[in-house]
């Protein structure tokens, strides 16, 4: 290797040591920079509930603030005797008598007119614009009010005025025809188009008119009465009724503005971030000692640190812009979709680093706390494995009756009855479980976003009836009836050993697809007497033999074979050599020097048990095969010399499997093999009677 290749090679390795502990930062960073920000008033209360802690004095003094529904009341009452300010904009007036005046000479419509009529309709004009003309909108919003008036502003002078005294365009031309002198025709009149000439001068002033309003809104006393300082508010254990109520949430308001002091700010945010980094540091830690293998995977720990960080992100949000309830937001998701994809030891511990860290943020963070974890781990007892849709439910049922039971018994202990109980929890709880129910389809977005492949994919990849597996049954039935023997082998040893036994089911059923490529150069297709390797070099055969694994690779990808069951076809002969070719060679062509490359398999070995005892269980099905007798004493020393040869080779170095794993595997392949190949009773024959010789 070039010099250039192994620098590039050890910068990727830092990058790669660096990429987990940036992301648990800069996970850290964003919780402790979206925490609420919170005052000095730490306690949780709610009106109907019995005080939780010791004894509360007034710490200062501090108004006692009237309650929200209660001060808009009162300001929307006041408002009522509300005026809007309006200005006049005597460029409307000019413009439109001066329009007038240049069209009674130019104007055929009005220079035909009778002299009397247009100085009737000049007058007209300017006593309707020293009345005033507003919007039509304007108009029905003050006349519908309570006072009925508006404030019209001159300079800096304004004066209330009713609005009956204003026009809207339409009142005003209906004015001017209303008052035309006596005989005159009113469609001459029409024609003359005076509403041409009539336009809006009232004008509303927003900036005065908002102005005043606060300023009217500001008479209202926005507080009623005033605590003083170690004056008592409440004690533990008793109710806090709806007055108690107002004082508390008062004195919270007053200790969030009065702890807007910087060196309080940076104190609570130290706190924040030692408190996140200490729960996130606990799971980094876990990763680390007990998940090695998931610690040293980006996209795992970029997963798994993104949902907590969503989660406690949202659960932030919620509480700071007050949106809804918290016991809404559906936190078993994450627990579902870890155990889905990783295991349920790390599915609870991210869980129980997701519920810390939320119920820091949260009211009554210890009822949190029991409620959420309680379901977490319902989630994981129920849910061993997402196979089947129907799980995913019947999990959301047990979810769903769990918080329910929890919470009751919370209320009960707390308590000791639940009419104490408030039922809208139930309504909230329902609709958590309504959305649990959705995070089915959240599964197929996770394996396309990440590469993950889940328990329902493998149940659909292992139907035989998918048109790869059947393609293959049909062009190669000797590999397919091969592939369904390794995967009975592969499954039961996995199931001994804890290993993913759906897993290793899938990758074993298709391990063997490159050989639809050229069926008849295997012998499990070969009919007898027919070999179409006779008369090929060996290296020629070798090469047919070894591309079944570069076919399988190029078949997969296309028909979108997930990467997990793609790793089954790359490894299941590791960087072992074809041996019989091999060995074929080297006995017609002694003492020459052989070029292995030409017999050798490209890899890689195996790295995972699941493809270690796959690797296994597909030389022992096949060899097992070629036995002249099936006894205890011929497998058993077929599967010792075949797992021995492969482990001596080093071809499970890269596998965690240790040596007990491996003489497990051992036994249980003997096991299931003298199973299949038992001795079968021989039926006995059924003899015809001697006929009797009849007397002569």
């Amino acid at each position: 290797m070039s010099t250039t290749q192994t620098r590039k090679k050890r910068q990727f390795r830092i990058r790669t040591k660096l990429f987990v502990p940036l992301t648990f930062i800069v996970a850290i960073l964003l919780i402790t920079y979206i925490f609420p920000k919170q005052s000095s008033f730490s306690y949780s209360f709610d009106e109907g509930r019995p005080w939780q802690y010791g004894l509360l004095t007034a710490p200062f003094d501090f108004p006692i603030y009237k309650p929200a529904n209660q001060l808009k009341a009162e300001q929307d009452s006041i408002l009522e005797f509300y005026e809007p300010y309006f200005t006049v904009n005597d460029d409307v007036q000019a413009d439109a008598l001066a329009n007038f005046d240049v069209d009674v000479n130019m104007s055929a419509r009005l220079s035909e007119l009778p002299p009397k009529l247009k100085v009737y309709l000049r007058k007209k004009l300017v006593d309707i614009y020293d009345n005033g003309i507003m919007r039509s909108e304007d108009y029905d919003r003050i006349h519908a009010s309570r006072t009925g008036a508006l404030r019209l502003k001159r300079g800096n002078v304004a004066e209330s005025r009713e609005i009956d005294d204003f026009f809207t365009i339409r009142s005003a031309y209906e004015k001017v025809l209303a008052d035309a002198p006596e005989g005159t025709e009113l469609n001459t009149l029409k024609a003359a188009n005076i509403n041409d000439y009539i336009r809006e001068n009232i004008v509303y002033d927003a900036n005065t008119s908002e102005k005043a309003r606060r300023e009217f809104v500001q008479q209202v006393d926005i507080s009623r009465g005033m605590v003083q300082q170690g004056q008592r508010i409440i004690d533990q254990g008793e109710i806090v009724d709806t007055h108690t109520y107002n004082i508390l949430s008062s004195l919270k308001r007053v200790s969030d503005e009065r702890s807007g002091g910087s060196g309080a700010n940076v104190s609570k945010i130290l706190g924040h971030l030692l408190l996140v980094t200490l729960i996130l540091g606990s799971f980094y830690t876990y990763l680390l000692y007990f998940r090695p293998l998931e610690f040293k995977s980006r996209k795992r720990v970029f997963f798994m640190v993104s949902l907590i960080v969503f989660f406690v992100a949202l659960t932030a949000i919620t509480i700071h812009f007050n949106l809804f309830n918290v016991y809404i937001i559906p936190y078993v998701i994450a627990t579902i979709m870890i155990r889905t994809f990783i295991d349920s030891r790390t599915a609870l511990f991210a869980s129980l680093a997701t519920i810390m860290l939320s119920s820091l943020m949260v009211p009554f963070p210890f009822e949190f706390v029991v409620i959420q974890m309680l379901a977490a781990m319902t989630s994981i007892f129920v849910l061993k494995e997402l196979s089947e849709r129907s799980q995913l439910i019947k999990s959301a049922f047990f979810i769903l009756f769990t918080y329910i039971v929890v919470y009751l018994g919370l209320v009960l202990h707390q308590e000791g009855t639940v009419k104490e109980a408030d039922w809208v929890m139930l309504v909230y709880f329902l609709i958590n479980f309504i959305l649990i129910l959705f995070s089915y389809s959240l599964v197929y977005l996770v394996e396309r976003s990440f590469g993950f492949i889940s328990g329902v994919t493998l149940v659909e990849l292992s139907n035989i009836d998918r048109p790869l597996l059947k393609e293959l049954s049909e062009k190669a039935p000797g590999t397919f009836q091969h592939s369904l023997q390794t995967s009975n082998l592969a499954m039961a040893a996995a199931s001994k050993l804890g290993a993913n036994g759906s897993l290793i089911r899938t990758g074993a059923l298709y391990h063997d697809i490159g050989k639809m490529v050229n069926p008849a150069f295997f012998t499990e297709n070969q009919p007898p007497g027919m070999n179409p390797h006779a008369g090929l070099p060996f290296e020629e055969s070798a090469r047919i033999i070894i591309n079944h694994v570069k076919d399988g690779v190029k078949i997969a990808q296309k028909n979108n074979v997930p990467k997990q069951i793609i790793d089954f076809i790359e490894t299941h002969h590791g960087t072992s050599v074809t041996r019989y070719f091999y060995t074929s060679w080297k006995n017609a062509n002694p003492g020459k020097e052989i070029n292995e490359a030409d017999f050798r398999y490209p890899g890689p070995d195996p790295f995972s048990k699941e493809t270690a005892i796959l690797m296994m269980a597909d030389a022992v099905e096949a060899a097992s095969r070629s036995l002249k007798e099936y006894n205890e004493a011929s497998i058993r020393g077929l599967v010792e010399k075949i797992i021995d040869t492969q482990l001596e080779e080093g071809y499970f170095r890269l596998s965690p499997l240790t040596f007990r794993d491996i003489q497990t595997v051992k036994e249980v392949f003997v096991d299931k093999l003298l199973t299949v190949y038992h001795t079968r009773i021989a039926y006995p024959e059924l003899k015809q009677p001697v006929p009797q010789k009849q007397p002569e």
